[in-house]
C-alpha cells in the first residue's frame, strides 16, 4: 500500500538572487503584511511557549502527550497513562529536527489527523539516530478541525526551522510557508572510499525529503565534470547548489561559476557542502559554525545535512590566486606549500583508505621531513576583528611572528548529463506508485524508501501523506518528462558547454580584479612585510579548518575579510611537528610556544619558492609550481551554513 510522501506544489513568486539569510524568504504579500504590523513584535525568550496542545499517540496505546513549542525546542511530556517527571527524549532542540508533515488515516471512520516529526537525536554511543514520532490530533469532532490543528503545528515548526518570523498564534496557517527551495545536488560517487553514493541514498535524500526541499541530483562522471555543468547551468531554476563529496568538488563548482560571463551574479548562488570525501575541511568549519561538537564520517554528514535543511546562508570570502603562468583560480579554503601539500598529493595513492590516507601520509612525511627555501611577503591587515585574541594564544607582531502568486515563467532546462532519473535508484524513489499525478520535474520529495515505514503500526490503519496546501488554481501540472530536457544555457549560443577538460584545475576566466596586487615579478610596495628563509610549510587559509578534524585558525570566520598565514620555519623537530598537528585537532597548537611557528593576518600575499622542486596546492588541488600571489575578496561568495550556534556545545 502506498505510504510515500507526495510533493507539495506551492508556486510562490521567485525572489531575487541575492545573499539570503534562510531558505524561507516569504512571498512579497506576506512580507507586506508583516511590515504592516505595528508595533514590531518583541523578541521572544527561548522558553516562551508559541504553541501548546494535547495529542494522542500513534500507534494508539492509550498514551496522551502534551506538546509545547518554543523558539528553540519542542517539549514532549507524557500525560497518560502515567505522567513523567523527567520524560525521556522529552526535550527536542530544533537543531536536531529535519522536518515534519501531516498525515491522515486510511480508515474512513478515523476523524483524527496526524503530526509526524523527524528527529536525529544522539544515541547512548554518541552517534545520531533517526526517529519518526507521530502524534494524533483528535481534540475536535471532525477531521477538518483536527487537520487544521495539525497543519498549524507543521506551519509553526517549519517556519522556525527555516528562520521565518511567526505571526500571531491565530494567524499561523500553511500559507505562511513559501514554496519549497530547489536544490541541485552534485554527487561524486568515488568520493572518500567510494561510499558517497550509498551515504547519499541512505541518509541525505531521506533527510532533505523530510525537510520538504525540492531537488535534482546529478552524478559526476569525471574530473571537472561539475565545473562544465555549472558553466552552462540555467541558474534561475535553483536556489542553491550542494556538493556531496570532498572539498575538490566544491572547488570545481566555485570556479565553474566564476568562469561564466555572468559571474558577478553567478558567484552569489548559495553553495553547500555535504562531506562524503576524504578531505572535508569546509564541512568541518560549517559544523563548528553551527554549534555542533567536532565530528567525522557519518556523524559529520548528518550534522551538515541538518544545517542544510535549515537553509541559512553566510557571505564567504574567496581568495583569488594568480599562478606563475599568469592564470588565475579561486580558493575558498587554502594555499599550501611544503609539508601539507606534500602529504596531500603524495597520499593520493592511498585514497582507498578514506581520511586515514592523511594519517599515513603524515607519518611518511615525518620520516622524510624536508625544508624548502622561499620568500613569503604579505600585506598586513588593519582589521581589528581579524586580529587574534589572547584567548587563542596566537603570537602578534608586525613582521616575523615567532609565536499565492502567479506561476513562475517557464525557463529552459540546462542539458544535465546524468540526473537522478537514470541512476540505479529504486522505482519508488522517483514517483509514488498509484499517485494520481506525477511528481514535479524538479522534485522527487517523499519517494525515498526510508520514509515509507514510518506510518504503519501493528493492528493500526496505515497513514498516508496529507499535503498542507492544494495545488494553486492555474498551476501547471508536472509533465511526465525526464528532468534532462534540452534547452539553452545562459551563455552565448555559439559557445555551448566547454569541451572535456583534462584532469586537474583549470584557470578561471572571470572574477573581480586584484587591485592590491602588483604584477607577479614586480617589486612590492613598502607597506608589505617580507620573510625569507627555510620553511617546513607555508599555509594561507580562509576558513578555520585545514581538515575536518584540524582546527588550524580557531578565530577565523567565513567573512572576516582576512587570509590567515601560518608557517613553520626550518629547525623544528619531528616530535614537535607531530605535537603541533595533534594539538591542531583541539585548536591549541599556538599555545605550544614553538619558536618556529609564525602567524599573520593579511589582505594579500606573495609566495616565491626558491627551491627548484616542490608541490603547491590550492584547496587540495595540485597547481603549477612557481611563484604565486593572492588577494582576499571579502564576501564574494555565499555559503549555506545553517544558523549559527555555540561552538562545541551542539546537541
Amino acid at each position: 500500500m502506498n505510504r510515500h510522501f507526495e510533493s507539495e506544489e506551492q508556486q510562490n513568486q521567485r525572489p531575487e538572487q541575492q545573499v539570503t539569510r534562510s531558505w524561507g524568504r516569504r512571498p512579497r504579500r506576506a512580507l507586506d503584511r508583516a511590515e504592516a504590523m505595528a508595533p514590531p513584535p518583541a523578541p521572544l525568550a527561548a522558553s516562551t511557549p508559541l504553541l501548546h496542545g494535547e495529542f494522542g499517540s500513534y500507534p494508539a496505546r492509550g498514551a496522551r502527550f502534551a506538546l509545547t513549542l518554543t523558539s528553540q525546542a519542542l517539549h514532549i511530556q507524557r500525560l497518560l497513562p502515567k505522567p513523567e517527571a523527567r520524560p525521556r527524549d522529552g526535550f527536542v532542540p530544533l537543531s536536531v529536527i529535519s522536518g515534519c508533515c501531516t498525515l491522515r488515516s486510511h480508515s474512513p471512520s478515523d476523524s483524527a489527523a496526524y503530526l509526524c516529526i523527524y528527529t536525529y537525536l544522539r544515541g547512548r554511543r554518541g552517534g545520531r539516530r533517526r526517529a519518526a514520532r507521530t502524534f494524533q490530533a483528535d481534540g475536535a469532532a471532525t477531521y477538518e478541525e483536527n487537520r487544521a490543528e495539525a497543519q498549524r503545528w507543521v506551519a509553526a515548526l517549519m517556519s522556525l526551522l527555516r528562520g521565518l518570523p511567526l505571526p500571531g498564534e491565530e494567524e499561523i496557517t500553511p500559507e505562511v510557508l513559501p514554496r519549497p527551495p530547489r536544490l541541485l545536488l552534485l554527487v561524486n560517487p568515488f568520493g572518500g572510499r567510494g561510499q558517497a553514493w550509498q551515504w547519499c541514498e541512505n541518509h541525505v535524500l531521506p533527510m532533505i525529503s523530510e525537510a520538504g526541499l525540492s531537488f535534482n541530483l546529478i552524478q559526476t562522471e569525471r574530473p571537472n565534470h561539475a565545473r562544465e555543468l555549472v558553466r552552462g547551468l540555467s541558474l534561475r531554476e535553483w536556489d542553491g547548489i550542494v556538493t556531496l563529496s570532498g572539498d575538490g568538488l566544491f572547488y570545481e563548482v566555485l570556479n565553474g561559476l566564476l568562469d561564466r560571463p555572468d559571474w558577478e551574479q553567478a558567484v552569489k548562488m548559495p553553495l553547500g557542502t555535504l562531506p562524503c570525501g576524504s578531505g572535508n575541511a569546509l564541512a568541518g568549519a560549517v559544523n563548528r559554525h553551527g554549534g555542533f561538537a567536532p565530528a567525522l564520517g557519518l556523524d559529520l554528514l548528518l550534522n551538515c545535512s541538518l544545517l542544510l535543511c535549515r537553509g541559512d546562508s553566510h557571505p564567504l570570502d574567496l581568495l583569488s590566486v594568480t599562478l606563475a603562468s599568469g592564470s588565475r583560480c579561486f580558493s575558498f579554503l587554502s594555499v599550501a606549500w611544503g609539508f601539507v601539500s606534500d602529504v596531500d598529493i603524495q597520499s593520493e595513492r592511498f585514497r582507498a583508505l578514506g581520511r586515514a590516507r592523511f594519517t599515513l601520509g603524515t607519518v611518511l612525511g615525518l620520516a622524510t621531513l624536508r625544508t624548502y627555501r622561499g620568500r613569503l611577503s604579505y600585506l598586513p591587515t588593519t582589521v581589528e576583528s581579524a586580529s587574534p585574541g589572547p584567548g587563542h594564544g596566537l603570537p602578534r607582531a608586525k613582521s616575523e611572528l615567532t609565536l499565492a502568486p502567479a506561476p513562475a515563467p517557464p525557463v529552459a532546462h540546462s542539458p544535465l548529463h546524468r540526473s537522478v532519473s537514470d541512476l540505479p535508484l529504486p522505482q519508488s524513489a522517483l514517483a509514488s506508485p498509484g499517485s494520481p499525478e506525477p511528481l514535479p520535474v524538479l522534485s522527487i520529495n517523499g519517494g525515498v524508501p526510508e520514509l515509507a515505514g514510518d506510518w504503519g503500526g501493528a493492528g493500526e490503519a496505515p497513514l498516508s501523506p496529507d499535503p498542507l496546501l492544494p495545488s494553486p488554481s492555474g498551476s501547471p501540472k508536472a509533465a511526465p518528462l525526464s528532468p534532462i530536457t534540452e534547452g539553452h544555457p545562459e551563455m552565448p549560443a555559439a559557445s555551448g558547454l566547454p569541451p572535456h577538460t583534462p584532469a586537474g584545475p583549470a584557470a578561471s576566466t572571470g572574477g573581480p580584479q586584484d587591485h592590491l596586487l602588483p604584477p607577479l615579478g614586480s617589486p612590492l610596495p613598502s607597506s608589505w612585510v617580507t620573510l625569507e628563509g627555510d620553511f617546513v610549510l607555508v599555509l594561507a587559509l580562509s576558513p578555520s579548518h585545514l581538515g575536518a578534524d584540524l582546527l588550524a585558525i580557531p578565530h577565523a570566520r567565513f567573512d572576516d575579510g582576512v587570509v590567515h598565514l601560518l608557517w613553520v620555519r626550518g629547525g623544528i623537530s619531528r616530535a614537535m611537528l607531530l605535537r603541533l598537528f595533534l594539538a591542531m585537532e583541539r585548536g591549541s597548537h599556538f599555545n605550544l610556544g614553538c619558536p618556529q611557528v609564525g602567524y599573520a593576518p593579511a589582505r594579500a600575499f606573495r609566495l616565491e619558492p626558491l627551491t627548484p622542486r616542490g608541490l603547491l596546492t590550492v584547496d587540495g588541488e595540485l597547481v603549477e609550481y612557481g611563484p604565486l600571489q593572492a588577494q582576499i575578496h571579502p564576501g564574494l561568495g555565499t555559503l549555506l551554513t545553517g544558523p549559527p550556534g555555540c561552538a562545541g556545545q551542539g546537541p
